[in-house]
């Protein structure tokens, strides 16, 4: 990489680190997990840097690459092992009101990866349907109907609570 390219990245990094954590702790519902997440994001962004500085939309590249980083990480997360005399038990969602963040936290960490991150960047990251399929790399049907999905196993998780479904109602 050529100097000035270097000061580049770091300009760019300098700038947008507290976004990407906070999209990266949106789909992990983890600190230490969305610290991780960034830091292999930025890792292999600083290698691709003379290609992703001249995208059109160098966020729209970071943010591509981070969301991937995240569904790769949960697709080979098989291999990561637990030194526990059994399988742990899975995370009860805690009693509360819906609103309650870390009972959606909870209810979306028991959602498939995909499914998450639709729900975290349609919601939580305010993005349309044709930004999500774009970061996801499928059609907008699909995160139709991933969103879809989505919200009817959060609302099973959630359980019958006055006003849990005027909070997940569809956008589509």
């Amino acid at each position: 990489m050529p100097s000035g390219s270097d000061d580049e990245y770091l300009a760019y990094v300098h700038a947008r680190v507290p976004s990407l954590r906070r999209t990266a702790y949106s789909l992990s519902g983890d600190r230490h997990e969305a610290d991780d997440l960034v830091q292999e994001t930025l890792t292999k962004l600083y290698t691709r840097w003379s290609k992703a500085s001249r995208a059109d939309n160098v966020d729209a590249y970071v943010h591509t690459m981070l969301v991937r980083v995240f569904l790769d990480g949960r697709r080979r997360g098989w291999w990561k092992v637990r030194l526990v005399g059994g399988p742990p038990d899975p995370a009860p969602v805690p009693s509360g009101s819906p609103e309650d963040s870390a009972v959606v936290r909870s209810a979306l960490d028991r959602l498939p990866p995909r499914q998450q991150a639709v729900l975290v960047l349609r919601y939580l990251c305010d993005q349309p349907i044709s930004e999500v399929a774009r970061l996801l790399g499928c059609t907008e049907g699909t995160v139709k109907s991933q969103t879809s999905h989505a919200l009817a196993r959060l609302r099973v998780l959630l359980g019958p609570r006055p006003g849990a479904h005027a909070a997940l109602t569809d956008r589509s």
